[in-house]
């Protein structure tokens, strides 16, 4: 029964169904089921987001909604969970006899909600739209951007929904509007065409080669960019290298960096980026901003950075001490 309605399931809802306490009692202690927090019981891992937040007193929210759906989302995060203003009885999301300190609530991230809200998502998640307007008000920018990729081209979202998500942004947010691109494949690709154009480069997306092919990033039209996930590409290596041979015969310089270069090794990799079109006698002002950049400052106003801890790959200073031209920017991150 639990199962049937979603693997969390309030005690009234199964007392409707028939089930008594003693029947309740007895599946919690063979392991059938488990008891969350008064009044609610799941089939759920214990350790799962979903079921922490409920123990918490509310449900998912933000950048964590965002992870239990399988969105694109790099590095740990504290659990955002999303809790009425009238709440009581908070308790902290791995022990339910313990009460959770609102000024000290130890990995979790609170956010008082009101309104129509509650009505909106499941027991135990508010509503995608509900979900990354959390994720651009509180997350770095191409963290917001990455969410933002994979909820249209999953088909999380769709574009009446995206174009309300949008207007209830504050006005220095709704920029966000002009980056995204629901044709991106991957949360590297994502990542890769976010940081490149903070940089300055002009990007185009999905650029066709031939009849079928498209090229994931084309840079300054010289440059063709294939992002490589493992569990992607690890049984198309002909195929991939074929590709490259149809790039360089398109007249663009072919790079294939890996999922883990742009994660781990960006400074390198764009090192290697400005050399190729260096080399092609293209460059990035040294102010960092293109002079065909479509996006200004002030559109990226309130965006913070995420903690160096958050991506420890990620320099909290302007790029330095790598002969780049290329710096990124700091567009107004804290």
């Amino acid at each position: 029964m639990v199962h049937s309605v979603g693997g969390m399931a309030q005690k009234q809802q199964l007392v409707r169904r028939g089930v008594g306490d003693r029947d309740l009692t007895y599946a919690v202690r063979i392991g059938d089921v488990v008891r969350v927090r008064n009044g609610w019981y799941s089939t759920m891992d214990e350790r799962s987001p979903e079921l922490r937040a409920v123990r918490v007193g509310g449900r998912l929210t933000g950048i964590s909604a965002i992870v239990a759906r399988g969105g694109w989302v790099l590095g740990d995060h504290p659990l955002h969970v999303a809790v009425k203003v009238n709440a009581a009885r908070l308790r902290t999301q791995h022990n339910r006899h313990r009460r959770l300190k609102v000024e000290s609530p130890g990995g979790v991230v609170l956010h008082w909600i009101t309104g129509d809200q509650p009505s909106r998502g499941t027991a135990v998640s508010v509503g995608i739209v509900d979900a990354l307007e959390r994720v651009v008000l509180d997350e770095d920018f191409e963290t917001a951007v990455a969410a933002l990729d994979w909820a249209l081209h999953t088909q999380q979202l769709d574009l009446i929904d995206f174009e309300t998500l949008i207007r209830r942004l504050p006005d220095e947010r709704r920029g966000i509007r002009d980056w995204v691109d629901g044709a991106c494949e991957s949360l590297p690709e994502s990542l890769a065409r976010t940081r490149l154009r903070l940089t300055g480069y002009q990007i185009e997306s999905q650029v066709p080669l031939g009849d079928i092919q498209r090229i994931d990033l084309v840079v300054e039209s010289q440059l063709g960019i294939e992002v490589d996930g493992k569990d992607f590409h690890a049984t198309r290596f002909e195929y991939d290298r074929s590709k490259d041979v149809d790039i360089t015969l398109d007249h663009k310089h072919a790079l294939r960096p890996s999922a883990k270069m742009v994660f781990h090794d960006w400074d390198r990799f764009a090192l290697a980026v400005a050399t190729a079109l260096a080399d092609r006698g293209v460059f990035v002002e040294n102010s960092g901003v293109s002079r065909r950049h479509p996006f200004r400052d002030r559109s990226l106003l309130g965006f913070r950075r995420r903690p160096p801890r958050r991506i420890p790959e990620f320099s909290t200073n302007e790029w330095e001490g790598t002969g780049m031209r290329a710096r990124r920017t700091r567009l107004g991150f804290a």
